[in-house]
């Protein structure tokens, strides 16, 4: 006995694979795309109530960091750096998980390695 594909599947042999190939390329473009802009994005995070702003890009490369002038204790260095690691850390997390959002709305949640 011969196994049968529900109404709509298979039959289109070439053409099927033609047409994903051109939705897989469609959907590569988009990244492309994509990725190019959120690489020109910045996010910026605070820690310490706004005594410490990071900004960092969508390259994930730190582009400034701001201090208020009370964080600065020359007695305590400690708590201004953890301050500082904190925020570089948040604005980071916030641009990963832009990207990774705007990835997702491009593949439907699709996993393709090679693609993020």
């Amino acid at each position: 006995m011969k196994a049968r594909l529900p109404k709509g599947y298979g039959g289109g042999g070439a053409s099927n694979l033609q047409q994903i190939a051109r939705q897989a390329q469609k959907m590569q473009e988009q990244m492309a795309q994509t990725t190019q802009e959120l690489e020109e994005k910045e996010y910026s995070a605070a820690a310490g109530g706004d005594a410490v702003r990071a900004t960092v890009t969508g390259k994930m490369e730190v582009k400034s960091i701001e201090l208020k002038p009370e964080v600065v204790d020359p007695e305590d260095i400690e708590i201004l750096s953890d301050l500082v690691i904190a925020a570089v850390n948040e604005a980071l997390r916030a641009a990963a998980n832009d990207k990774t959002e705007r990835m997702e709305q491009i593949s439907g949640g699709l996993n393709v390695p090679g693609f993020l």
